[in-house]
C-alpha cells in the first residue's frame, strides 16, 4: 500500500511558493484528483486558497507549537479520503524558529511527514547558477528529501531548458516543469501578506486559469510518480480529533472576511470537548445568538472594514452587554483590536469599536510584532493559569495605547525575551497572541469549565 503526498517548498519568501501551490492542486483536480492541502507554520492566509481551490479544509503543520506527534495526527485526519496531499512550505526551506537547527521549518515537516520534497527556485536572471541553488539546499542536511525541481519565473522554454540542463546534470534530480514570468497570475498582496480568498468572492475563473498554465509546462504525471511514499504510521494512542463529551455549552464565534484566522484545531477540539459552536458576523450587524454560554473573537482584518464594523451598533452593544455580564470571551489580535475603544488607521481616520478594553488601537506601515510565543497565564485568566503553558503566535502592524493600568492577561516569551502581554477584564482574555489550542488542550477545558459556572450563575 503506498500514499501520495508531497511538499512544495522554496528556496525564500516570494519565490512562487502560494501560487505554485494553488496551481497544482487545480491541476490536479483537473485530472481528477480529490486533493488536500496543508500550510507549514502557523499562517492564516494561504490555508483560505487552498480550501477554495481544493474544497477541502487546509490545516497547518507546525513543529514548534505542537509536538511531532500531534502534527502527524492532524496530517493523518486532513489526509482521509484525498488522492495526494500538497503541503506548502514557508519561507525558505530551513528558514524556522532557530537559525541554528531545522525546528519549525519545512524541511522539519518533510522529515516528520516523511515527504519528498520539490523545491521552486525562481530561475529569473540566471541560468547554471541555478544548479548552485539547487547543490546547496542539498547538501547543507541529512534527513530531508529533495527529489525534484520547479524552476519558476523562467524567461522562455529555452530558458527553462538551460536551467534544466544545468540543474539535472550537477544535482542529479529532475526539473519537472517551470511557470514563466504571467503578470497577471500573481495574487494580490496587502500588509499581512496574500488577501485571505473569503475576500475575494469568485475565484474559480483564476484557479482554472492557473491549473491550465501549470498543465501545460509542469510534468504533473511525473509529480504523481515522485509524490509516492510509504504510509505514515502515528503512535499516538488516541487523537486530538475524537469526541471526548457531546455538547454541553454553546459558544458563539465570529466568522466572517473581518474574523476569520481560526486553526481549523481549535474549533474541533472546542467540539471534542463539548462545545457546540454557533457562528455570526459582526459584519453583518448580527448581534450575538441567543442561549450561548461563551465568544470566541478570532483574529482578521478588522482594520480593513474599520468604517464597517464601527456603525454596526447593534452588535457591538450585544457584544459589551455580554462581556459585561460575565460571558466568557477570548479575543485574538483583531478580535482584541475590535473591544477597544477605537481603530486609527494609516490615514488617520477614527473608527469606534465595542469600547469594553479602554484604550485605543493604531494602524502603522511597519511591522509591529511578529513571531511565536510561549505562553502562560497571569492570575484571573481563566483560559490559561500561571502553571500551564501554550504555544502560539504574534503578527500584527497595530499598537495599542492606553493611558490606564492594564491589567496582563498572560506572559509570553519569544525571540526578543519575555513580556507582560493581553488585557484581563470580566471574563474577558484579550491580547495580540493568536494561540493553538492543540498545544495545550487545558485550555479548551478550563474554557468549557468556566462556561459552565457561568451558566449556573448567570
Amino acid at each position: 500500500m503506498t500514499e501520495r503526498r508531497i511538499v512544495i517548498a522554496g528556496t525564500g519568501s516570494g519565490v512562487g511558493k502560494t501560487t505554485l501551490t494553488i496551481g497544482l492542486m487545480s491541476a490536479l483536480q483537473k485530472r481528477g484528483l480529490s486533493v488536500q492541502g496543508f500550510k507549514c507554520g502557523p499562517d492564516y492566509i494561504d490555508p483560505t486558497y487552498h480550501t477554495a481551490v481544493t474544497n477541502r479544509v487546509s490545516r497547518n503543520l507546525d513543529s514548534w507549537m505542537l509536538e511531532k506527534e500531534t502534527v502527524l495526527d492532524i496530517f493523518k485526519h486532513g489526509s482521509e479520503g484525498a488522492d495526494i496531499s500538497i503541503i506548502e512550505g514557508v519561507m525558505g526551506f530551513f528558514d524556522g524558529k532557530n537559525p541554528k537547527n531545522n525546528e519549525g521549518s519545512t524541511a522539519d515537516i518533510s522529515m516528520i511527514t516523511e515527504s519528498p520534497v520539490i523545491l521552486v527556485v525562481n530561475c529569473a536572471s540566471m541560468a547554471r547558477s541555478a544548479a548552485a541553488i539547487v547543490k546547496g539546499f542539498q547538501v547543507l542536511a541529512e534527513g530531508p528529501n529533495i527529489i525534484g525541481v520547479i524552476a519558476n519565473r523562467v524567461g522562455s522554454e529555452g530558458h527553462f531548458n538551460i536551467v534544466k540542463t544545468a540543474i539535472e546534470q550537477e544535482c542529479n534530480v529532475p526539473v519537472i516543469g517551470y511557470l514563466k514570468r504571467e503578470l497577471d497570475i500573481e495574487i494580490p498582496e496587502r500588509h499581512l501578506g496574500l488577501i485571505p480568498s473569503i475576500e475575494r468572492g469568485e475565484l474559480d475563473c483564476f484557479f482554472d486559469k492557473l491549473g491550465d498554465l501549470v498543465l501545460e509546462t509542469v510534468d504533473i504525471d511525473q509529480l504523481l510518480e515522485l509524490s509516492i511514499s510509504k504510509p505514515l504510521l502515528v503512535n499516538k494512542a488516541s487523537s486530538i480529533f475524537d469526541k471526548k463529551k457531546e455538547s454541553i455549552v454553546r459558544i458563539a464565534v465570529a466568522k466572517d472576511a473581518a474574523f476569520n484566522f481560526y486553526y481549523p484545531e481549535n474549533l474541533e477540539l472546542l467540539q471534542s470537548y463539548g462545545a457546540e459552536l454557533v457562528y455570526f458576523s459582526p459584519l453583518a450587524n448580527e448581534p450575538l445568538p441567543e442561549n450561548i454560554d461563551g465568544l470566541y473573537l478570532g483574529g482578521g482584518f478588522p482594520e480593513e472594514f474599520a468604517n464597517e464594523l464601527s456603525q454596526n451598533e447593534v452588535v457591538k452593544e450585544s457584544v459589551k452587554a455580554a462581556i459585561e455580564s460575565g460571558l466568557p470571551t477570548l479575543a485574538e489580535c483583531g478580535g482584541f483590536m475590535y473591544l477597544t475603544e477605537s481603530i486609527e488607521t494609516t490615514n488617520d481616520s477614527v473608527f469606534p469599536m465595542v469600547g469594553i478594553i479602554p484604550g485605543n488601537v493604531k494602524m502603522q506601515l511597519k511591522l509591529a510584532a511578529l513571531g511565536y510565543r510561549e505562553i502562560s497565564g497571569q492570575v484571573g485568566n481563566f483560559i490559561i493559569s500561571e502553571n500551564e503553558k501554550a504555544r502560539g503566535h504574534e503578527f500584527h502592524y497595530s499598537t495599542f495605547h492606553c493611558d490606564e493600568e492594564v491589567r496582563h492577561a498572560y506572559e509570553t516569551k519569544g525571540m526578543r525575551g519575555t513580556k507582560q502581554e493581553g488585557y484581563l477584564i470580566h471574563n474577558l482574555v484579550a491580547g495580540y497572541t493568536h494561540f493553538h489550542f492543540a498545544s495545550c488542550t487545558a485550555i479548551v477545558e478550563n474554557w468549557i469549565e468556566k462556561c459552565l459556572q457561568s451558566k449556573v450563575c448567570l
